[in-house]
């Protein structure tokens, strides 16, 4: 058993509470990872605030890490102690369905399946206090020590540097796959065509990310779309061409962006969360062959009203999850691709905090910094 520091959630409502945990060995097919770094996340606020569905407390979030395999259980092949790999919160059992299909990203032992709080035994590696702690997606990377089923490790180019690659364990690459991921090999995401016109509603970090992969997509025209015009700066570094707030105009959003290109925009990117914003987005893409992707999580229990002719005359909504990679298999690829320098995903790093500041970092993120 490994004593560490852990940031823990005991209830919703609460600040996270850095507390020494005790962290079991890893079972069979199972794998102790030291988490040497770990982004914050949208979505590791909406457990805190509650809307994450069927998420047990007390539970350690975090699902954005990268780190170095410590111990194995009995029976894992792909990764042996030494090694860089980064956690996968959409794990690849590589025998559902889901994952036998090409077409799909998807697996069937996900959290909107079956609740990953537990490991597959319904047992926690978690215990502090003398009380069982929960895991986050079976990740939990607000721990320095965590344990994982080898089905969401991928092992990664040992040079990677772990304090910059934990990005694509989920917000960089949600946000790129989003834009660059093939409409033939994936058909639950959009390739951005060369020369078309994109709007992103949202651009924190994933929506930067979508920023990123229309412009590698060679998209003309790249609209961001925020309220806080702070993040207009680096959004047009990024490859914006043009920024706009909601804030600045009398009409609906929609409107504002039919007007500035014609017909509207040909792909939309939801990077929020909202249900305005994503009905705002639908309509902002044009009435027959425009494409909205909804990246952005909604708060569990969400319902969106739509006006079904936004549908019928030919538009396409869909949603991804993780920008459409099969993880374990293209994490190893991702890496490779920043090794060489193709993105530069660095640029969406704005704080670096010890895991004791972690509740400061949560007051950053909501504050939009």
């Amino acid at each position: 058993v490994i004593r560490c520091r852990a940031a823990v959630a005991w209830a919703v409502g609460k600040p996270l509470s850095v507390e020494e945990v005790e962290v079991a060995p890893p079972k069979a097919g199972e794998v102790r990872i030291k988490i040497v770094a770990t982004g914050i996340c949208r979505t590791d606020d909406h457990i805190l605030e509650g809307c994450f569905p069927n998420v047990d407390f007390p539970v350690i979030p975090g699902h954005e890490g990268a780190g170095i395999v410590e111990s194995v259980g009995e029976g894992v092949i792909s990764v042996k102690p030494g090694d860089k790999v980064i956690p996968i919160s959409l794990p690849h059992c590589g025998e559902c369905s889901f994952c036998l299909n090409p077409e799909s990203n998807y697996c069937l032992k996900s959290h909107l399946s079956e609740p990953q709080n537990l490991l597959p035994d319904k047992t926690s590696r978690f215990t502090c206090r003398g009380k069982q702690i929960h895991h986050f997606l079976w990740v939990s990377t607000f721990a320095e020590y965590t344990v994982i089923l080898e089905c969401a490790v991928a092992k990664i180019d040992a040079a990677a540097p772990l304090d910059k690659v934990c990005l694509l364990g989920c917000g960089f690459s949600t946000g790129y796959g989003a834009a660059i991921n093939t409409a033939k090999a994936r058909p639950h995401v959009v390739q951005v065509k060369p020369g078309s016109t994109c709007a992103i509603f949202g651009v924190g970090g994933v929506g930067l990310s979508v920023v990123m992969g229309c412009k590698a997509a060679g998209a003309s025209r790249i609209i961001a779309v925020d309220i806080n015009k702070d993040k207009f700066a680096k959004a047009k570094e990024l490859g914006a061409t043009d920024c706009i707030s909601p804030q600045d105009f009398k009409k609906p959003i929609q409107e504002v962006l039919t007007e500035m290109t014609g017909h509207g925009v040909d792909y939309s990117f939801e990077v929020i969360g909202h249900a305005d914003t994503m009905t705002a987005a639908l309509a902002s893409c044009n009435m027959n062959t425009g494409v909205c992707v909804m990246v952005g999580v909604p708060a569990s229990g969400s319902v969106i009203s739509i006006d079904p002719m936004l549908l019928l005359s030919g538009r396409t909504w869909k949603g991804t999850l993780l920008g459409g990679w099969k993880m374990r298999d293209s994490i190893p690829k991702l890496v490779s691709s920043y090794l060489e320098k193709k993105f530069n995903s660095d640029l969406l790093i704005t704080h670096t905090l010890p895991i004791a500041k972690v509740n400061e970092g949560f007051e950053l993120l909501r504050a939009g910094k």
